[in-house]
């Protein structure tokens, strides 16, 4: 287990050796949130690195990764426990055909850890060999306000109450990082617990460094076009503008292909590896490309 970073630069240097290059600024709100032990809330468009800080963060510290995927009509028994009634019925059916069904001690056995299914809260909650986990609670906009209102109890006092067994209660606080795509807004009450920041598109200069690190065989100059194209279909008026999540994925189709430098015709082939709808895909094809890659050439001639 390695010990929590002290300082900013301490925390980017954490997180690039797991190759995720993080700037200053986030750099100082995940060192604030290690320091302070305050959830962290990061909100941003889909694929721009919000899930892989977490998991990164939980690999450079050598801790557990507890992730609890958001969706829509998830509720509290999903989100920490479920009993396990299977087994449950088991033990009753052998209790009474045994002939030794005592009603309140089967009672209490069976509503013990014995039968406990847990899940992403109560395990997050639970002492860990490594040291508090790290809880990654994504996409939580996919839930619905009654969730939000649930979560309160386990970000403000990082305890959960089962009525069978009563509250349950973190020795030591899991590292929270709650992820946002925003598609819809998420209640004030929820992000006055957590420090807040706004995951971006990187710069030309980040994202290359990004992109090197994460796809460190392709040439310099491709990585270049790849970024430089990336970022101008960003510009575009597309549905779903590609992040750098689809940046890396395309640099390493184009290396599986043993391209060395992007054409319109390597681009119509591997779009899909960029674009996730149709229309995109369909207004990007044939003289679109040819444009927007000789608009990218001279940009990159001229910087």
């Amino acid at each position: 287990m390695t010990e929590i970073p002290a300082s900013i630069d301490a925390v980017q240097s954490l997180l690039a050796g797991e190759d995720y290059v993080c700037g200053r600024p986030l750099a100082t709100v995940v060192f604030l949130a290690l320091k302070l032990g305050r959830p962290l809330f990061l909100e941003g468009e889909a694929g721009t690195g919000k899930t892989e800080i977490a998991k990164a963060l939980a690999m450079a510290l050598g801790r557990r990764l507890i992730r609890l995927q958001c969706y829509e009509g998830l509720d509290a028994a999903s989100a920490v426990c479920d009993w396990n009634f299977a087994a449950q019925m088991i033990a009753i059916r052998t209790a009474e055909a045994g002939g030794t069904a005592n009603r309140e001690a089967l009672e209490s056995e069976l509503f013990s850890e014995r039968y406990l299914i847990a899940r992403p809260l109560l395990e997050a909650m639970r002492p860990q060999s490594g040291g508090p986990p790290v809880l990654l609670i994504d996409e939580i906009d996919r839930t619905d306000e009654p969730f939000e209102a649930f979560l309160l109890e386990a970000l403000s006092d990082f305890q959960v109450t089962i009525p069978e067994l009563g509250t349950i209660r973190a020795p030591e606080p899991p590292i929270v990082i709650l992820t946002s795509n925003r598609t819809r807004e998420v209640h004030d009450a929820l992000k006055r617990r957590c420090l807040y920041h706004w995951v971006d598109y990187p710069s030309f200069a980040r994202e290359t460094e990004i992109l090197h690190a994460r796809a460190p065989e392709a040439a310099e100059a491709l990585s270049r076009e790849v970024v430089a194209f990336v970022q101008r279909l960003r510009s575009e008026d597309l549905f779903k503008r590609p992040g750098v999540a689809e940046t890396i994925d395309w640099a390493k189709c184009l290396l599986a292909l043993d391209v060395i430098d992007l054409t319109p015709e390597v681009i119509a082939d591997t779009l899909g590896a960029l674009l996730k709808y149709q229309d995109d895909i369909a207004r990007i094809q044939g003289e679109e490309a040819k444009r927007l890659l000789e608009e990218v050439r001279r940009e990159l001639a001229t910087a």
